[in-house]
């Protein structure tokens, strides 16, 4: 999906970090690197603390989702990016974070794909499509997102509803961006991931330009209480 040479900022080239010297786990989020990514996005915007928390985690969401959506949408393959096996480092100036993965994440898989025969010890082999997206709600959501949400959720006052909702719309535009190279309908890929996640309800999909799906949010960033104010495509946010 991603080939050998792209360059993607906000993720390590090729998403497997071997020299983990300067990363860190991404669990150290939820306590003394919380701080680090909060200041990081003050500086970044501009932004009061609670729209900081906000663009903050539409960017981590964003970047961290990509990898075990693709998978899943390309090849019915997720790696489980849990906070533990999930890497960061704040070096690049890029990105707010860049993320990796570690060599020995697990990367679930269907009992038909040539993986599930190869005996690899990072290999876990499911029943069939529903235990396969079950793992990708575990790792992801289970024990990666909500401990951070709650983190966050604890440092500032903003609603959950509100950064679920960015969740939402980055599985969603990462789908739509990748539509060309993926098989079957992005809609309905869409609809499943975001069914399994329970955030189904926090965006809908519309006819845009040229025809093509687009993303109208339920909720907002805040990207619009920024000193120079933004109000994102397909924002809930209306207008002239």
């Amino acid at each position: 999906m991603f080939g050998t040479s792209t360059q993607l900022p906000g993720l390590a080239p090729d998403l497997i970090v071997h020299d983990q010297t300067a990363w860190s786990s991404t669990a150290e989020l939820t306590g003394v690197h919380l701080e680090t990514l909060l200041d990081s996005a003050s500086r970044r915007w501009n932004a009061q603390p609670h729209a900081a928390a906000a663009l903050a985690w539409k960017a981590y969401t964003y970047w961290l989702t990509l990898p075990a959506v693709l998978g899943w949408a390309s090849a019915r393959r997720v790696p489980l990016l849990t906070a533990r096996d999930t890497l960061m480092h704040f070096d690049d100036p890029r990105p707010l974070i860049t993320l990796g993965v570690r060599p020995s994440i697990p990367v679930a898989v269907l009992p038909s794909d040539p993986l599930a025969l190869s005996g690899l010890p990072q290999v876990r082999v499911v029943a069939d499509e529903d235990a396969l997206l079950a793992e990708f709600r575990r790792a992801i959501l289970d024990e990666h997102l909500t401990p951070l949400l709650e983190a966050i959720h604890g440092r500032v006052r903003l609603g959950k509803r509100t950064l679920l909702g960015s969740l939402a719309s980055g599985i969603a535009y990462g789908v739509l961006r990748s539509a060309d190279v993926l098989p079957g309908s992005s809609a309905e890929s869409i609809d499943r991931l975001l069914g399994t996640l329970g955030v189904r309800d926090l965006i809908e999909l519309y006819s845009g330009r040229g025809g093509k799906l687009d993303v109208r949010r339920k909720t907002c960033c805040l990207a619009f209480t920024l000193p120079q104010p933004k109000v994102c495509p397909g924002c809930c946010i209306k207008t002239p």
